[in-house]
């Protein structure tokens, strides 16, 4: 075959034809490829667009009333039956035209500040809040506009999920159709939870500086500052509480310098405004009235708040089910106010928790008395105060222990007598002599130290610091010392309620709340409950528990004024000292003490006292006798519950040897003798059987003359029973 001839010219025009040709065919791989992605893409955005619609399809209409007002909540006590009402009284409502142009421009800088550009959903922050939340945790970052945060506020409940948050951005975008921003404004700063009872900014300015609604525009820069900050985190910047003052000064710059980043205010009126002190103008605070068992509805409240995120009680129209006892915190108020208790004078404190021991539910509190008694978002001394145990922290981080992880028994011996701690610096007992080798028995009932200290080093610290966490005892810092044997760290009445709690309830710790169920309007319902852990065996529970009872019925007890007859108590009393540069500082006496305690459980219910004095001051301290007032406290409240209970069963586990108990199928450690029976005294046995032969002889004697005198023995002739019987018998029946 022959081939056309092809010039030079022609082969080269050919030839890119060809690669022309070549070129404009793209890959296979590439084009399956690219359908893949454009298929793909389709899908994700159809799947997203039909879940979006889903979630917007179960949003709730946008109701005027819960625009207009806050739901407010209610609180029942453990029966179910309503104690209070609380929310809708501190609320002072204004219009946009009496919020102060300063605090309307502070609030602008710290929340939104393009609020009157976005159309209810600010795009640039919501794509940034997207981003961090993709690489991080989902609801890190918020990015909530001021119309968000009202619909949140208003119609959501606060979880932190996909599907609340669309249904966030749908709304606030209804609500900037149906509404201007000046009312949106208003229905927002109306809304906020601003601390200290003050709902709204119109409550914040009369609760914090005395003004009312017609003398907002009184504020002042920095006062406008430190209002518009407390939206973060109303609790930890309320400029009241002495503890947040620090934290609030630097809250309110962050404002002023945001006021000043968007051109609100200069730099100079920035640095005049920071230079005021944060509690400038703050007026003194008065105490809520007509609110019951204002203390535990404190303590609930704060658990709340810890437990669900965003919550304001003030307007989400929540049923808070407590745990109380009305009548057992009536009982506990009559002991506060010293109706039941004798206390030294008006500066002497007290703080106290009733709990159920199989539940963890506290059933009443004693928080303070006199100026120092808890006022709603004030000083809970129950949950608060953190003070020095004593020895009530014996239990739990030597004697517990031990049993636990040594296995020991409550005869194991151990020396009294001269110690020193590792650091060489002595440690002494409150007692002046020593008993030398004694059993850990005796050693807690007594309330010996060094037999502590030795009981410890034996455990080890890490093992004690384990048993006592599990125990729901916190150490900040993490770090534990050897002077915790005799409770020199610090703990509250709730925290050492919940440990005892763990030994009377067989060895199971449930954590103390105050709340049992929260419900909201929509009907969810959240289970405050904690569920119940065991965190020793039964035979620890049961041999800690038999050793404090003889705290209260032993002779040589320290808490004999606590017990109450019948009842079947555990217990340790506590005191702390003060240090030597105290005592020289105030001139209190040697032997003056800082803190007493008394905790004791019964099978139901376990109490913790502490008493003392809020701060150091002349004549601060407590005598001899002061300390016993903790037990005092303890049998008034306890005597009204403890008929209630049963007694302490021993588990199988634990076997009775010479009334000292021991682990069974554990080798055991020390046994006590078996008593001696006890020695003869042959002169008394001698003298006791010549009596016992002389009595029966004189019976033989006296015999022998009754029968012949009444004709009842034989006579000479062996005959029988004679007249003199017959006649007797006669009388007889007469």
């Amino acid at each position: 075959m022959t081939v056309a001839y092809q010039t030079r010219e022609e082969r080269k025009a050919a030839e890119k034809a060809t690669k022309q040709k070549n070129q404009k065919k793209p890959p296979k791989l590439f084009q399956k490829v690219f359908i893949g992605f454009i298929l793909i893409c389709v899908v994700g955005l159809l799947t997203v667009g039909i879940g979006v619609y889903a979630f917007i399809q179960d949003a709730p209409e946008l109701d005027p009333a819960k625009l207009a007002d806050p739901l407010s909540s209610k609180f029942y006590d453990k029966d179910g039956q309503l104690l209070h009402e609380y929310g809708t009284e501190h609320r002072t409502k204004i219009s946009y035209d009496q919020i102060p142009k300063q605090l309307e421009e502070a609030i602008l800088a710290t929340e939104d500040n393009r609020f009157y550009e976005h159309k209810g959903v600010d795009l640039l922050r919501t794509a940034k809040a997207i981003f961090v939340n993709l690489t991080g945790e989902f609801g890190s970052q918020g990015g909530s506009t001021i119309t968000q945060q009202v619909i949140k506020n208003s119609f959501l409940t606060p979880e932190k999920t996909i599907k609340r948050k669309v249904q966030e951005w749908y709304l606030a975008y209804k609500l900037d159709q149906q509404y201007s921003k000046q009312d949106i404004l208003a229905m927002y700063v109306n809304k906020i939870n601003l601390g200290n009872r003050s709902y709204g900014v119109a409550a914040a300015a009369e609760n914090y500086y005395g003004l009312g609604v017609d003398e907002l525009d009184q504020l002042t820069l920095s006062q406008a500052a430190m209002i518009a900050g407390l939206t973060q985190s109303p609790n930890n910047y309320d400029p009241t509480n002495e503890e947040n003052q620090e934290r609030a000064t630097n809250r309110r710059n962050v404002v002023l310098i945001l006021m000043n980043k968007h051109g609100y205010i200069s730099s100079s009126e920035m640095k005049a405004a920071q230079q005021v002190p944060v509690t400038e103008g703050i007026v003194e605070q008065t105490e809520k009235q007509g609110m019951p068992y204002e203390a535990f509805l404190d303590a609930a409240v704060k658990e709340v708040e810890t437990q669900l995120k965003d919550v304001d009680i003030t307007k989400d129209g929540l049923k808070i089910y407590l745990t109380l006892d009305p009548k057992a915190q009536q009982l506990a108020d009559s002991i506060v106010s010293g109706e039941n208790v004798q206390y030294p004078n008006e500066r002497f404190q007290t703080a106290f928790v009733l709990m159920d021991s199989k539940t963890g539910e506290i059933r009443a509190i004693g928080s303070g008395r006199e100026e120092h008694q808890s006022t709603f978002r004030g000083h809970n001394l129950v949950t608060n105060l953190k003070r020095q145990p004593g020895s009530t922290f014996k239990p739990i981080f030597d004697y517990g222990p031990v049993i636990e992880y040594l296995n020991w028994s409550t005869y194991h011996q151990i020396e009294d007598a001269p110690y020193q701690y590792s650091t060489g610096d002595p440690i002494r007992n409150a007692y002046t002599n020593y008993r030398g080798m004694m059993s850990i028995r005796d050693a807690l009932v007594e309330s010996r130290n060094i037999p502590a200290l030795k009981t410890l080093e034996s455990v080890g610290l890490e093992k004690a610091k384990t048993f006592s966490e599990n125990l729901g005892i916190s150490y900040p810092g993490g770090k534990v010392y050897e002077s915790y044997s005799i409770g020199s760290n610090a703990v509250s009445p709730v925290e050492l309620a919940g440990a005892y709690g763990a030994f009377a309830n067989e060895g199971n710790y449930t954590k103390p709340h105050f709340v049992a169920k929260v419900e909201f309007p929509d009907g969810e319902v959240v289970d405050f409950t904690p569920k119940p852990k065991r965190v020793m065996q039964d035979y620890t529970a049961y041999m800690v528990t038999d050793m404090l009872r003889g705290v209260l019925n032993a002779p040589n007890g320290t808490g004999k004024l606590a017990a109450i007859p019948g009842a079947d108590i555990a217990g340790k009393t506590g005191t702390t000292n003060f240090d030597e540069k105290t005592l020289r500082k105030y001139g209190y006496p040697e032997d003056a003490t800082s803190d007493s305690w008394f905790a004791g459980y019964t099978t139901d219910y376990t109490m913790t006292v502490w008493t003392g004095y809020a701060q150091n001051g002349q004549g601060n301290y407590l005598t001899r006798e002061d300390t016993r007032i903790a037990q005092y406290i303890f049998k008034a409240m306890m005597q009204n519950y403890a008929a209630e209970s049963g007694r302490f069963v021993q588990p199988d586990s634990v076997e009775i040897i010479q009334n000292e108990l021991y682990i069974k199928g554990v080798k055991r450690d020390f046994v006590p003798p078996v008593p001696a029976p006890p020695k003869k005294d042959v002169k008394k046995e001698q003298s006791n059987k010549q009596k016992k032969e002389n009595k029966k002889g004189k019976g033989n004697e006296n015999k022998e003359n009754k029968g012949n005198g009444k004709g009842k023995g034989k006579d000479e002739n062996g005959k029988g029973k004679g007249k003199d019987h017959k006649k007797d018998k006669e009388k007889k029946d007469d």
